[in-house]
C-alpha cells in the first residue's frame, strides 16, 4: 500500500516552492488577518472612534486652513470637504497599511522563530487589517454626501480598481519598510516621521491641479499623487479629471517598489528568524 503522508526534504525545497506555499497556507492568512481585526476591535470602542475621528478631524483642518483661508479651489463643482476627505480616504489606507506592517514581523517574534511558513503573509495580512479602517471611514463619506447633498457620477464603480492600486502601493512600500525595521530597529522611529512628511507632500488637503504644469509630471513621482487622484475622479465625478501623463508616472513608480519591496524582503527572509 502506498503510503501518501511521506515527507519530503530537500535542499532549496522552499525556496522553490515559495508562491506556491502562499495558497497552502492561506489559512494561516485568515487567521492572522482576523486576530489582528480582533484585537483592534474586539471589546473596544477607541478602535472604531480613532478611524472615524482621524480622518474627519484632519479633513476639517485641511478644509479650514486650505479651502477658508488660502481659498484654493475644489476639484469641479464639489465641496472641498468631500474632496479632501476623498483623499483622505486613500491616504488613512496607506498610512495605516505603512505603520502596521512595519511592526508586524517585530510582533510576531515566537510564531516566526518557532515554524516555516511563508513570511510574506505576515506584513500583507497586517494591510488587509487596515482595509477594515478604509470601510469604517467610507461610511463617513457617504454622510458627508448626504449633508452636501452631493450625488457621485457612475465614476464611482471603478473605486475598487483604485482601492486595489493603493493596495499595490501600500504593500510595496509596506513590504521594502518591513524588512528594514527588522535589520534596523531604529527604522520604527523614522516611520511616523515618513508618514507625517508624505502626508504634506501628498495631495490631500489640495487638489493636485494647484501644481503648476512644468512641475506636475516631477510631483507625480510621488505614487500616492496617482492613488489620491483616482480616489477623487471615481467619488467626484468627471470634472475632476486625472492628469493622464502623471497618472502613468505614479502607476510605474508604485510597480518600481512593489519590485523592489518583494526582492528586499524575500533577499532579507532567510536571516528574520536569526537576527529578529
Amino acid at each position: 500500500m502506498k503510503n501518501e503522508n511521506i515527507l519530503i526534504i530537500e535542499a532549496g525545497r522552499a525556496e522553490k516552492h515559495y508562491w506556491l506555499d502562499l495558497w497552502r497556507y492561506r489559512e494561516l492568512f485568515y487567521i492572522l488577518s482576523w486576530r489582528d481585526i480582533a484585537v483592534r476591535y474586539k471589546q473596544t470602542a477607541i478602535g472604531i472612534v480613532w478611524a472615524i475621528l482621524r480622518p474627519l478631524l484632519t479633513m476639517i483642518v485641511f478644509t479650514v486652513i486650505f479651502g477658508r483661508l488660502a481659498k484654493l479651489p475644489s476639484d469641479g463643482n464639489a465641496p472641498y470637504a468631500i474632496m479632501v476627505y476623498a483623499a483622505m480616504l486613500p491616504w488613512q489606507f496607506f498610512s495605516s497599511s505603512i505603520t502596521e506592517s512595519s511592526n508586524s514581523l517585530i510582533s510576531n517574534t515566537q510564531l516566526i522563530t518557532k515554524v516555516y511558513f511563508p513570511r510574506i503573509i505576515i506584513p500583507i495580512s497586517s494591510i488587509v487589517t487596515s482595509s477594515i479602517d478604509f470601510l469604517v471611514s467610507f461610511a463617513i463619506l457617504i454622510l458627508l454626501m448626504v449633508y452636501y447633498q452631493f450625488t457621485p457620477s457612475w465614476n464611482i464603480l471603478f473605486l475598487p480598481v483604485f482601492l486595489l492600486v493603493a493596495f499595490i502601493t501600500a504593500g510595496g512600500a509596506g513590504l521594502y519598510i518591513t524588512a528594514l525595521n527588522v535589520k534596523y530597529r531604529d527604522f520604527r522611529y523614522i516611520v511616523p516621521f515618513i508618514v507625517q512628511f508624505g502626508l504634506y507632500i501628498s495631495p490631500v488637503g489640495f487638489s493636485s491641479s494647484v501644481v503648476p504644469e512644468k512641475y506636475r509630471l516631477l510631483y507625480s513621482m510621488n505614487p500616492m499623487v496617482g492613488v489620491i487622484d483616482g480616489f477623487r475622479w471615481a467619488i467626484l465625478g468627471a470634472k475632476s479629471t486625472i492628469y493622464l501623463p502623471g497618472f502613468l508616472m505614479s502607476i510605474g513608480v508604485m510597480v518600481f517598489f512593489l519590485i523592489l519591496g518583494i526582492y528586499k524582503f524575500r533577499k532579507m527572509e532567510k536571516t528574520f528568524a536569526d537576527i529578529i
